[in-house]
């Protein structure tokens, strides 16, 4: 009876284990959903790597592979509905309770920190005093609100775990407007699902905060779109970017124009920077068209 109770004990406390710490791991498993044919990009690599799926209102919300060393996500991962392109103006900025401590609900929370909060927070990601005097850059989400369609899918963007240091003029006079094109395009020519990755490659420069080194510096911004089904009678000019297609940019002062390119050519560009590896493949196989007019032109080739 005795080893009847331990073992059922151990198990249940294995059980309840497993459930707070769902949404950070080292893998994807609970929201495989986010990636083109549930797969997540391979070929990219961190320091202290932990895969976040990032939960809202007890709902997940997207994927982020999160650098909990450089303080920094190196990609997040959602799926692109038609969007209005407006912003949320009341969500508060939120942090990852789950990098640090077990959290029965798995939710993101509120800053800023509070006398209960876990005292390693900062260890492990990004809080707000780490942009203070960061005066050239702003927060750069890499899922952005104006990619969301629902008003909670939108809240759940405004995680620190969410967004990198961007020069301030950069992410105002290009890299925005370079996402409402990506969203006006996919409006307009996508019938279904677009999946998204948006990642940053690593300069090996950092933000300080006193005299601690506290937010790695991207160097490029980049973006990759896979819309498996898509209006095989678009416009000339959008046309070959479809099923996917990507871009990238510097995240400097100056020279900052983002570049489009087909997806292999923004992953063999991607394979020439640092912790990203030479196979580097953002979607499975490639982002393959499911656009059946495609497949019957193909056949009778």
């Amino acid at each position: 009876m005795h080893l009847f109770c331990t073992c059922t004990l151990s198990f249940l406390l294995l059980t309840v284990s497993h459930l707070v710490s769902a949404t950070v791991s080292n893998s994807f498993r609970d929201c495989r959903q986010f990636f083109y044919l549930q797969t997540a990009p391979a070929g990219i690599r961190g320091i202290t790597l932990k895969s976040i799926c990032q939960k809202y209102a007890d709902k997940l919300r997207y994927a982020t592979l999160y650098d909990s060393s450089r303080h920094l996500p190196l990609y997040s991962a959602y799926v692109f509905k038609k969007s209005d392109g407006k912003k949320r103006m009341d969500t508060p900025w939120m942090y990852e309770p789950q990098l640090v401590s077990d959290d029965e609900s798995g939710n993101m929370k509120a800053l800023p920190l509070t006398a209960d909060t876990p005292p390693p927070i900062e260890d492990n990601q990004a809080v707000l005093e780490d942009y203070t005097d960061a005066v050239d850059y702003s927060r750069g989400p890499l899922n952005p609100d104006l990619h969301q369609a629902e008003p909670d899918d939108k809240s759940s963007t405004y995680t620190l775990t969410n967004v990198v240091p961007l020069i301030t003029d950069f992410l105002d006079t290009s890299w925005k407007v370079y996402l409402d094109n990506i969203r006006r395009r996919l409006n307009n020519f996508c019938h279904g699902k677009s999946f998204i990755v948006t990642g940053i490659t690593v300069s090996g420069a950092n933000i300080k905060r006193g005299n601690t080194d506290r937010l790695a510096i991207p160097k490029h911004l980049w973006l990759a779109y896979c819309c498996p089904w898509f209006d095989h009678n678009s416009p000339y000019e959008v046309r070959f970017m479809f099923p996917s297609y990507g871009g990238y940019a510097l995240n400097k002062q100056d020279d900052h124009a983002v570049v489009e390119v087909p997806l292999k050519t923004l992953e063999n560009f991607l394979s020439s920077q640092k912790d990203i590896d030479s196979d580097v493949t953002i979607f499975y196989k490639g982002c393959v068209s499911e656009n059946p007019l495609k497949k019957r032109d193909l056949t009778h080739a």
